[in-house]
This record gives structure tokens, C-alpha cells and sequence, in this order.
């Protein structure tokens, strides 16, 4: 795995392939968006979807937590993707793969489908809290927007970054997006959307691949 390394706010992040940020600092593993729930609920409208999507996850989210010796997760919103997700495999999933991590300090950040999906079994064992969440000098939140309280580091938007060759190629690429006082984090979950970003000339933009993290300088609207 290739990670990269990043300052802000006077602080040391590492980002991760696995969509995570490492602040190691504070042992914090930080993460948005996994939409846990997602395939069970398109299933429960008739859609079919390949299985194994959750597992996979957890699987990342098991070895950033392995490689960094994070003490803490963070999820910035949207830990379950609707009430249809509960599921009864989701729910066990999620709750033996906690079993496997009981030290592992876990608060979510209430994002927008948390509202609607409702808080996780109290079996996961995770501290909720409504936005923003203050850990100096960052400012923890779902959706991005500018707070006068610190650096915010949000979720919500599910980054792509739009990369174009000579040929005509394009390719899209989930990203972290660091702007001036805040950055969105890409999502964590593998079944999810994404919107291309407009980074201003003076942002950084970090590419995400399944081994490697890595700045970039052209990536653009559609």
C-alpha cells in the first residue's frame, strides 16, 4: 500500500487507499460514508446485487485499523444507508466484525441517511453524536461547510476527481479534496456514487487507486 502524507491545521495526516484518513496524533481513524445497508436495500426492492459488497468493507476497514494501530474510528455520517438496510445479515455482519475489534472506540457523526435509517444496534456498540464534533484543531461534520471553530473534515459529496488524457480518455477516481478551511474525505463504502469536484486552482487533490493514495494537478469538472 501507498499512502500519503499531507499537513493541515499544523497536523500530520496520512491518507489511505483504504478511503480512510490516519491521524495518528490522536490514534483517530477517520471515514465517511459507508452506506452500510445499501445492496440489502436495492434487494429489498427487487434490484439485484452481487453479494460479498459488506464483507469487503469490513475487510477494509479491518486492515487501515491493522496497518495505523488506530485506537479510535470516526464515521463523519451516514453509517447506514436507509431503515431497509437493517437487515438481518447486515446487522450480524456488522455486529461480529465489532466483535472482533472490542477496544476499538467508534462515535459516529450523524449524517443526513442516519436520520432516516436510525441510530446503529446498540450490539455495535458506537457512541452517536450530532454534527459538528470538535476535536481541535478539526471540525468533524457530515456536510461540508465552513466553520469558524476550526478545519473541517466532512463526508456527504463522495468526491470523484475526473482525470482526461491526450486521447480523449477520461477516467473518474473517488479523492480527498483539501480546500483553504475544509476537506471532504471520499466514501467509504465500494457501492456508492459519486459527484466530480471543481477544485479551485490552489486545492489539493489526492487520487484514490485499491494500493495507492497520490496528488494530483488536473483533475477537473465534467
Amino acid at each position: 500500500m501507498t499512502d500519503a502524507a499531507i499537513r493541515v491545521a499544523g497536523e500530520a495526516l496520512t491518507l489511505l487507499p483504504e478511503r480512510a484518513i490516519c491521524w495518528s496524533h490522536s490514534k483517530t481513524l477517520l471515514i465517511t460514508d459507508p452506506h452500510f445497508g445499501k445492496s440489502a436495500t436495492f434487494r429489498a426492492h427487487g434490484i439485484p446485487i452481487p453479494e460479498g459488497g459488506l464483507q469487503a468493507d469490513l475487510a477494509r476497514l479491518t486492515g487501515a485499523i491493522n496497518r495505523t494501530g488506530a485506537e479510535t474510528l470516526i464515521v463523519l455520517g451516514d453509517l447506514l444507508h436507509t431503515a431497509q438496510g437493517r437487515d438481518d445479515e447486515t446487522i450480524a455482519s456488522v455486529r461480529a466484525w465489532r466483535e472482533r475489534h472490542p477496544d476499538l472506540q467508534i462515535t459516529l457523526v450523524r449524517g443526513n441517511h442516519d436520520r432516516y435509517a436510525g441510530d446503529p444496534p446498540d450490539t455495535w456498540q458506537m457512541e452517536c453524536v450530532d454534527a459538528p464534533l470538535a476535536r481541535p484543531p478539526f471540525v468533524l461534520t457530515h456536510q461540508p461547510e465552513s466553520s469558524a471553530n476550526g478545519y473541517v473534515l466532512a463526508g456527504h459529496l463522495h468526491p470523484l476527481a475526473l482525470l482526461e488524457g491526450k486521447g480523449k480518455q477520461s477516467l473518474k477516481l473517488p479523492c480527498f479534496w483539501f480546500g483553504a478551511d475544509q476537506a471532504v474525505l471520499p466514501a467509504f463504502g465500494s457501492f456508492i456514487d459519486g459527484m466530480v469536484i471543481r477544485p479551485l486552482p490552489a486545492d489539493r487533490v489526492f487520487v484514490v487507486t485499491p494500493g495507492s493514495v497520490r496528488q494530483i494537478s488536473n483533475a477537473s469538472g465534467a
